[in-house]
């Protein structure tokens, strides 16, 4: 069984979309812990909405590239454009950042919101 951490991240619909993406993800592995959703700055790209951020702590018996394929299907079903650009607006945004233990989300060093997030999970 891997203990995963994913980062998340929406500022289109948000509201609508991160309940959406939870009800697909339990669906699929078991949620253990769910941070509070925080709103920040947009990093990269600054015109465009605030984003809403968190974390969700999981328990998944897939390895870490089934897991990946996962995630990018859920952010597909939820509409994600990725013809755009890199730091540009999404509906969903889902990444691993902590697997069994180890940080492999390098962003997790340059971004605040996003430590307080999994900090708040583990």
């Amino acid at each position: 069984m891997n203990t995963v951490i994913i980062g998340i991240g929406s500022n289109i619909d948000a509201e609508t979309n991160i309940p959406k993406m939870m009800e697909i993800l339990r669906a699929k592995v078991e949620v253990v812990k769910v941070s509070e959703m925080i709103q920040t700055k947009a990093v990269g790209i600054v015109d465009q909405a605030d984003y809403t951020n968190g974390a969700v702590k999981i328990n998944t018996e897939r390895n870490r590239k089934d897991l990946t394929k996962l995630l990018k299907s859920i952010e597909d079903q939820l509409g994600r454009d990725r013809t755009g650009p890199k730091f540009g607006p999404r509906t969903m945004d889902l990444d691993i950042v902590v697997w069994n233990g180890e940080i492999v989300d390098q962003d997790y060093y340059t971004r605040d919101f996003l430590q307080k997030s999994v900090e708040e999970v583990q």
